[in-house]
């Protein structure tokens, strides 16, 4: 909420301030009138019918204009300023208050020429000893999306620059944002391989692309590209933004909420945006206003999609739900009040013309937190599903009772290791009788101390200790460092156990190569043998025999 309070505050506090980084100057009162055959300079001057001064300029259409300034007095070094817009041709007359008239004409080139940050048409006039008392404006090939000629004003050559400095200072701010969370994410990219952060990537490159062309900076660096082709640039990289924002919205929430219907909606929305951009940067002619319409409908849709997803976030619990909401609140709010805009709801002002600025730096510095966010519950899922793996491959391994290696484990780990080994096996004495007098629970506890008693025997000589199964159970040392088996039976006999039960056990040892399953079976069936020969001499003692022989 801070970072958000930050990051509005210049714009909210003070609105008028925000406006005037970009609309400086003396505003310019205009009247429009469609040209006729038979105009002249004199009579376009002098007419007093022909100029409308009150309808809306957008409803005269596409075509070719004159604009006429209201009587003016401008003295000193000025320029004309004004807003941006579809235009083949602008022809500028400046009439002075000692009958003079000065004529530049501008084609897409030399309009591109013209332009300053935050997309600013600027035409110096010249200074005479008489002040400027009236501007004449031919228009041609208008395609009246926005208006005939929109944001008209006479600035000072020091407002003009502060201007500039301005808005190279917020356009080079939201570029350094852009750029640093752009490596940001790459970075996270190229080591998590999270598909939500290299589409974040790809809308920062598009949102860079767009605050490249709409600052006007393209301009600068490409000055012979017609303003109208600049234009273009703007149109798709916008709405090359929005196609990766739900694509964001749609990798940034997991699977679940995206699931049937609403994957469906997102990919007609996403091709509605890019569609509309498409066909409307190959427009030539009047059609841009209707697909202009038909680009605003689509952003329309765009925003009114963020509902089903929220909806469908909160239906389905995502984890990410309040947090992906705070951070694009605002882009989605100015997004509709833009909209509202394109439709005629709103008049054009240089500032929501400029709003995506502070919307998507707003929801840069509040996306990284959300993308930190999620990463962070991501590695926490990843740990735990590793957790879960290593229980789970743990449990595979191991008797669940004592903890203790299974059999299967066992002969995983024994069978095909170099060398004689020496294997003991541990079998309890009469524990059919402890089941009886202490219950199946006094049994397992009973198991579970014995387990102990011999993972701690075998940690000594670094043995492998195994329940076979039942109460049989397996330990298996190098011969060159044989457990000690006294220390065994020893161990288990002082082992307190419940209600002092006393419990003893018998054991089985030989020695012998195990490199394949024939020599386990060899060395087992050995050690089982001298098991049985403890048991029959009166059990709680160990019986063993020489090495086994390798089988042939």
């Amino acid at each position: 909420m801070w970072l958000v309070a930050c990051a509005v505050a210049p714009w909210a506090l003070a609105p008028s301030a925000s406006a005037d980084i970009g609309v400086v100057g003396s505003p310019v009162s205009v009247c429009i009138a469609p040209v006729r055959a038979g105009d002249t300079l004199a009579a376009m001057l002098r007419a007093r019918d022909r100029f409308d001064c009150t309808s809306d300029q957008k409803s005269f259409g596409s075509g070719d204009y004159w604009a006429r300034s209201e009587p003016l007095s401008a003295q000193g070094p000025v320029s004309l300023r004004m807003a941006s817009l579809w235009q083949q041709q602008v022809t500028l007359w400046t009439v002075y208050a000692d009958g003079v008239v000065t004529k530049r004409s501008f084609d897409g080139k030399a309009l591109a020429r013209t332009i300053q940050f935050g997309a600013i048409v600027e035409m110096p006039l010249a200074t005479r000893a008489a002040p400027v008392s009236r501007l004449l404006w031919r228009i041609d090939g208008a395609a009246n999306v926005r208006g005939v000629l929109v944001g008209a004003r006479l600035a000072s050559p020091q407002e003009s620059a502060t201007s500039n400095l301005a808005m190279a200072a917020s356009y080079g701010g939201f570029a350094g944002l852009c750029l640093a969370m752009f490596v940001y994410n790459l970075a996270l990219w190229s080591a998590q391989r999270h598909s939500f952060q290299i589409v974040y990537c790809a809308m920062l490159l598009s949102l860079g692309g767009y605050a490249f062309s709409s600052s006007g900076a393209l301009a600068w660096v490409w000055p012979d590209l017609p303003n109208n082709y600049r234009l273009r640039i703007n149109y798709l990289t916008l709405a090359a933004s929005g196609a990766c924002a739900i694509a964001f919205a749609r990798t940034f929430f997991e699977p679940r909420v995206f699931s049937g219907w609403l994957n469906h909606l997102t990919n007609l929305v996403i091709a509605m945006v890019l569609g509309s951009a498409i066909l409307l940067a190959l427009a030539t002619g009047w059609e841009k206003v209707l697909l202009d319409r038909l680009y605003a409908f689509s952003f329309l849709l765009l925003t009114l999609t963020s509902i089903p997803v929220l909806w469908q976030a909160w239906r389905r619990r995502s984890d990410y739900l309040w947090l992906f909401a705070c951070a694009w609140a605002l882009p989605i709010l100015l997004a509709a009040i833009r909209t509202a805009g394109n439709f005629g709801l709103l008049s054009w002002s240089f500032l929501l013309d400029n709003s995506t600025l502070a919307a998507m730096a707003a929801e840069a510095l509040l996306s990284s937190l959300a993308i930190a966010y999620r990463t962070r519950l991501l590695a926490r899922e990843r740990d735990e599903a590793r957790e879960q793996e290593h229980a789970a491959r743990w449990l595979a391994d191991h008797d669940p009772l004592t903890g203790l290696l299974n059999r299967r484990a066992f002969l995983r780990e024994a069978i095909g290791r170099s060398g004689d080994h020496q294997l003991v096996l541990v079998d309890m004495d009469h524990f059919k009788s402890v089941n009886q007098a202490l219950g199946h629970d006094g049994g397992d506890e009973v198991l579970r101390l014995v387990s102990r008693v011999l993972a701690r025997v075998g940690a000594q000589s670094d043995a492998l200790v195994a329940r076979l199964g039942g109460e049989e159970f397996a330990l298996l040392a190098f011969a060159d460092a044989p457990i000690a088996v006294e220390l065994v039976l020893h161990a288990i006999r002082a082992e307190r156990m419940p209600s002092d039960r006393h419990v003893t056990a018998s054991l089985g040892i030989a020695t012998g190569p195990i490199y394949d399953e024939a020599g386990w079976q060899q060395l087992y069936r050995t050690a089982d043998q001298a098991l049985f020969a403890a048991k029959a001499a009166g059990r709680d003692r160990a019986r063993g025999t020489g090495a086994v022989a390798l089988a042939a």
